[in-house]
């Protein structure tokens, strides 16, 4: 997207996705699952992150970028799904956690947050870049997920190869961090710090000038940069996880291949990628149990490495991975949570490669976390789990992911999207819609928010009987003079003083015990539905 990822990448411009690669959907409705992300602070214990129980917790992420950009907030603010209606289908998709990148610029005082659509989010018309980000950080934690935060540039221009640059210092980096620190103390939605975004190789060999891991460097050396910072965060909230990411090459500088002397050729992965040294060289924090190592692993959309065109792809890959960082994984060593891998499955081969590298990460709970790269469409080396309507889905990805997904407690279910793109309705013998019985459903509203001339909110439905109700239908009525503005998670229109919310045809059913949240913003007095029915029934 925004940054090259490999040894000899190119810079990639922010683009759309190409069209005919995805199929639209919308989420599936069925109930969730319990103790997605745990209780209170986390910690790790060998390779595994638990929480304040003990229990083993998984993360399974995904990321939602902008804070980094000139827009110094979320992307997709622009859209015609309000930032709420966003999150409510991170949640119901079983993600269950959200990394968001940042810049130092975004940081200062007097930033200013651009590209929002006011009409859709005025809750958000003149606040700060932080106020954004702590109003989505409420959202989420009320939805049972936890938040990541990624110091992904020191400024909106770019990323850098060291964690410092000639206009921020290292001593700013950490000052931010520890602000960050400061401002969430006692929230446990916030669990940690992901340092520095794909610290790598800058300048050839042996005359480096990029990040190093392990040659002792103190202006370099990544891993030392990593424990001050580390121990900087936990001098002042303790109970934080720090993520370090990895760099390229270990010696922070391009292999020259023309001059050779293989003493300065290396074998170099992803930026940010490349653990290899770790075991070597470990990050020392000063607080037990709080380091989670995080790499980063790509596909050709990215960067054509070579292991892709080897002729023993893509058995050749688990090996790959060991190197880079599974060892450390598999060696009861630290945690893994994978901070950003994406592709936009373009190619034939990138499908493999998701395919395999989410089944290394293992299954269930104790398997390796992950933020996937990423929500936005509009990544254009990787594309998204979004459309470019930041509403619907791409199905293809997500039913890869969708078997490693853990949801948020409360936030949605744990299976994908039904149907998926050969899929239709799953209804009964003929097919046809099945209705409810009298009082089998309950409906529950909440108001979001209001502005003059209009309001936002979430109608949750509840299907209370002992069968499936295939394909579903919500209707409810409003005073009138009060009309529809937009809708989420359902295809939503009004005739008269009735709006219809019906299911997507590749995901009809709503199951016995599962709830569907609609959301719409609407012109008029705010007015909470009334006469709410399920296909007929009232609630």
């Amino acid at each position: 997207m925004f940054r090259p990822k490999a040894l000899g990448g190119a810079l990639t411009a922010l683009a759309t996705v190409a069209a005919g690669v995805f199929i639209a959907a919308a989420v599936s409705t069925t109930p969730a699952s319990a103790a997605g992300t745990g209780t209170g602070y986390l910690h790790t214990n060998g390779s595994q992150i638990v929480d304040s129980t003990g229990a083993t917790v998984r993360l399974t992420g995904i990321n939602w970028f902008g804070m980094e950009t000139d827009n110094k907030t979320f992307h997709g603010l622009w859209s015609s799904n309000p930032w709420r209606g966003q999150l409510d289908t991170m949640a119901r998709l079983g993600y269950n956690t959200l990394r968001v990148p940042y810049s130092n610029d975004a940081l200062k005082a007097g930033a200013t947050a651009t590209g929002i659509n006011d009409f859709v989010n005025p809750d958000l018309i003149g606040l700060s870049p932080l106020q954004i980000l702590d109003k989505v950080i409420d959202y989420a934690g009320s939805k049972g997920m936890r938040i990541i935060l990624d110091r992904h540039r020191p400024t909106s221009a770019g990323q850098s190869p060291l964690w410092y640059t000639s206009t921020v210092s290292e001593a700013t980096w950490i000052n931010d961090w520890k602000m960050l620190a400061q401002r969430y103390a006692g929230n446990p939605t916030v669990i940690g710090a992901d340092l520095h975004n794909e610290p790598h190789a800058e300048g050839t060999n042996p005359a480096a000038t990029g990040a190093c891991w392990g040659c002792g460097d103190t202006a370099r050396d990544w891993r030392l940069a990593a424990e001050r910072a580390g121990n900087a965060i936990l001098g002042v909230q303790p109970n934080w996880l720090i993520f370090v990411e990895g760099v390229s090459c270990p010696s922070g500088g391009l292999s020259n291949v023309w001059d050779n002397d293989p003493s300065n050729d290396e074998d170099c992965g992803w930026w940010g990628g490349n653990l290899s040294k770790a075991g070597q060289f470990p990050v020392r924090l000063n607080v037990a149990n709080r380091l989670v190592y995080s790499p980063h692993e790509y596909a050709t959309s990215v960067y054509r490495q070579t292991w892709f065109d080897a002729p023993d792809y893509p058995a050749n890959l688990p090996a790959i991975w060991d190197k880079y960082w599974g060892y450390l994984y598999k060696q009861n060593i630290a945690p893994i949570m994978m901070g950003e891998f994406g592709s936009t499955l373009a190619d034939p081969k990138d499908k493999v490669w998701l395919e395999k590298l989410m089944a290394y990460t293992g299954t269930g709970v104790t398997g390796m976390s992950f933020t996937y790269w990423s929500w936005n469409p509009n990544s254009g080396d990787t594309g998204g789990i979004a459309l470019d309507d930041w509403t619907n889905i791409n199905t293809t990805k997500q039913a890869i992911l969708q078997p490693y997904l853990i949801a948020p407690s409360g936030g949605g279910p744990t299976g994908g999207p039904t149907g998926g793109p050969t899929g239709g309705p799953t209804g009964g013998p003929t097919g046809g819609p099945t209705s409810a019985p009298p009082g089998a459903c309950t409906a529950t509203y909440r108001q979001v928010n209001a502005w003059q001339g209009g309001f936002q909110g979430e109608l949750t439905v509840k299907n209370t009987g002992t069968a499936a109700v295939n394909p579903w239908t919500v209707t409810w009525s409003w005073p009138s003079g009060v009309t529809l503005g937009s809708g989420w998670n359902a295809t939503v229109t009004q005739s008269g003083t009735t709006v219809t919310a019906a299911a997507p045809s590749h995901a009809p059913s709503l199951a016995a015990g599962a709830s569907v949240t609609v959301g719409f913003t609407a012109n008029g007095t705010a007015s909470a539905p009334a006469t709410v029915k399920l296909n007929g029934a009232s609630c």
